[in-house]
């Protein structure tokens, strides 16, 4: 059991799912909000994408990541800031038959220096390595890349920045990835590792596979644990058990029960309730920022 638990929510992600609540946030005005809220009910880490306010859909660009910073750094609140830098690895097949020409709605395929424009521009306390290659979104042609190359230089300009890189695990083999670039001096300690359980063609979250994930990972590393849809609030006593930290948030699931659409807040209340029931302290962001040795710029 993990006694000290800190809380990261998941804003919006960057799936097709504004359009299934209106609760999702989409404007960088509506996703600073959202995270300044998600903060004042306890989350010590607020994970961002960023989306085109006209469609709603995913986008990289760095104006939008520099106003939902500008706006999370003016609030009355304190909370660590963790950018996704899993954008620009998007490849879409042509079909089954005709595999190419790539099918251009959806593919967003750019090089380690251009994915993390905005992580060298305004240099947030932590950004999300996504660490490997796999089919994504279920029934599709999607498939989200990032190679060994590409994953080994956006380490190593993280690094340079002196960014914590957040590991985000989705199978086995990405932790094989993850131990090369211990072994090879690119990630510095402590090791941030996010378990991404559930998720479509990667590892399943029952508790076997789960346990065998946590077995798995490194020594000395502090590791967040989360899973999807309705087994968001599950995996939060899950984590804490296992000896994690938990995330929860609209990226990853949009209800607060049956029939009943979620805010940031609530599912960021509703961990906390949980995890203090169980005797969990819910830490700050200053403690986090401790704990993995972030600057605050």
């Amino acid at each position: 059991m993990n006694w000290d638990v800190f809380i990261t929510c998941a804003v919006t992600g960057s799936g097709v799912t504004a359009h299934k609540s209106p609760h999702v946030p989409v404007t960088p005005e509506q996703i600073a909000n959202s995270a300044i809220e998600a903060a004042k009910a306890g989350a010590a880490v607020v994970h961002c994408h960023v989306r085109e306010p006209e469609t709603g859909l995913g986008s990289r660009k760095t104006e939008y990541y520099a106003e939902v910073m500008e706006r999370i750094r003016d609030a009355d609140v304190d909370v660590v800031v963790n950018f996704t830098a899993g954008m620009g690895g998007d490849m879409v097949l042509g079909g089954d038959e005709d595999v190419l020409p790539l099918n251009p709605d959806g593919t967003d395929m750019a090089g380690a220096t251009e994915r993390l424009d905005h992580v060298t521009t305004l240099l947030p306390e932590i950004c999300t390595l996504d660490c490997g290659t796999m089919n994504f979104a279920s029934g599709g042609d999607y498939i989200m890349v990032n190679t060994p190359s590409v994953l080994r230089k956006m380490a190593k300009i993280v690094q340079d920045l002196g960014v914590r890189p957040e590991l985000e695990v989705f199978d086995f083999g990405h932790l094989v990835q993850v131990k090369e670039l211990i072994k090879d001096g690119l990630l510095d300690d402590p090791v941030m590792i996010q378990l991404c359980m559930g998720i479509a063609y990667g590892a399943p979250d029952d508790p076997t596979t789960f346990t065998a994930m946590v077995n798995g990972l490194p020594n000395d590393c502090v590791f967040s644990a989360f899973s999807i849809s309705r087994m968001q609030i599950p995996f939060v006593a899950q984590a804490a058990l296992a000896g994690g930290n938990v995330r929860v948030g609209l990226e990853d699931n949009l209800y607060n029960g049956p029939g009943q659409l979620a805010t940031n807040e609530q599912l960021v209340a509703r961990a906390k309730l949980l995890l203090e029931t169980m005797g969990a302290k819910i830490m700050s962001p200053q403690a986090v920022r401790d704990k993995l040795k972030l600057v605050k710029r």
